[in-house]
């Protein structure tokens, strides 16, 4: 194995998990702001409050996102097993 493929192996493992996270990410950023954002029109400083929907909503797109993000991750895999198989 050489230090490119080693490098390039890394930097797939790094994009696919960016691409794996981003959907559950982005749900929570967006629910997180529009909570804080009522929070802030309403005056109601609960921290608490935040929490339960920003669950529901990445539980939501994780149960959506999962046949998507396990094809990822199977495509990644079987791109590493043929790289490290050419190496033999």
């Amino acid at each position: 194995m050489t230090q490119q493929m080693a490098i390039a192996i890394c930097k797939d493992a790094v994009w696919t998990a960016l691409f794996v996270a981003a959907p559950m990410l982005g749900a929570g950023l967006i629910v997180g702001i529009t909570i804080s954002i009522l929070q802030s029109v309403t005056q109601i400083q609960e921290m608490t409050l935040t929490f339960i929907p920003k669950i529901l909503a990445v539980t939501t797109v994780l149960i959506f996102a999962l046949p998507w993000i396990m094809n990822m991750l199977i495509s990644f895999t079987n791109e590493v097993f043929a790289l490290l198989s050419v190496i033999k």
